[in-house]
C-alpha cells in the first residue's frame, strides 16, 4: 500500500544462478559472498549498470550498502545486490526521463519533477536543501541523483517505520535519531 510521499518499494528476485549480473557479483566477492563498498563500485561498473555515466563514487556506494543492510554487515550480499541493480534501473530511467538535454545533469525543476514521480512529496524548503547538498552550478549529476534518490529512499524508510498510524508525524528519540541519520 503507497502512502502520501512515501516512494514504493522494488519487486522480488529470480534465482540468481539464471542471473547475468552473478557473474559479476562473484568476481568481486570474497568467499563470503559479500561485497564492501570498493567492490561494488568495481561490479556497478563492470556490469553496466551505471551506464554511460561516471562510475558512481565510494560514498554513494557507501549509501548503496547502508539503504539495503539489513543485517548490518557493512556489506552487501547477492539478493541485496540484485535488488539494488532493480532499483538503479528504475532510477537511471527517471533521471534520462529528465535529462532533456542529455547532459547527464538535471536541473532543480527537473529533480523536482523527478522526485515526484517517484512519489515523493516534498516541500519548497526540502527541496532547496536536496539543491544546495547536490547540485554544482544548480545541476544534478547522475551520481549525485543517485545519491539524493538512496538517502531519500532510506530515510523514508525510516520515517515510515516509526508513522505507525500514517499520519505524516514519527516521534524520534535523540539516540535513534542519530543512528538513523549518521547510517547514511
Amino acid at each position: 500500500m503507497a502512502y502520501p510521499g512515501y516512494g514504493a518499494a522494488p519487486g522480488g528476485f529470480p534465482g540468481q544462478q539464471q542471473d547475468p549480473l552473478y557473474g559479476y557479483f562473484s568476481a568481486v566477492a570474497g568467499q563470503d559472498g559479500q561485497i564492501s563498498a570498493d567492490e561494488l563500485q568495481r561490479c556497478l561498473t563492470q556490469s553496466g549498470i551505471a551506464g554511460s555515466y561516471k562510475p558512481f563514487c565510494l560514498e554513494t556506494c557507501r549509501l548503496m550498502i547502508s539503504m539495503l543492510d539489513r543485517d548490518m554487515s557493512g556489506t552487501m550480499g547477492f539478493n541485496e545486490f540484485k535488488e539494488l541493480s532493480q532499483v538503479i534501473n528504475g532510477w537511471k530511467a527517471t533521471f534520462s526521463s529528465y535529462d532533456r538535454d542529455h547532459s547527464g545533469t538535471v536541473e532543480g525543476h527537473e529533480l523536482q519533477q523527478a522526485i515526484s514521480a517517484m512519489g515523493f512529496n516534498l516541500s519548497p524548503q526540502a527541496m532547496n536543501v536536496i539543491m544546495r547538498r547536490h547540485s554544482t552550478n544548480g545541476r544534478i549529476a547522475f551520481d549525485d541523483f543517485i545519491s539524493c534518490c538512496v538517502k531519500l529512499r532510506a530515510l523514508t524508510s525510516q520515517f515510515q517505520s516509526r508513522d505507525m498510524s500514517r499520519t505524516g508525524q514519527a516521534t524520534f528519540g535523540y539516540d535513534d535519531f542519530i543512528q538513523v541519520t549518521m547510517s547514511l
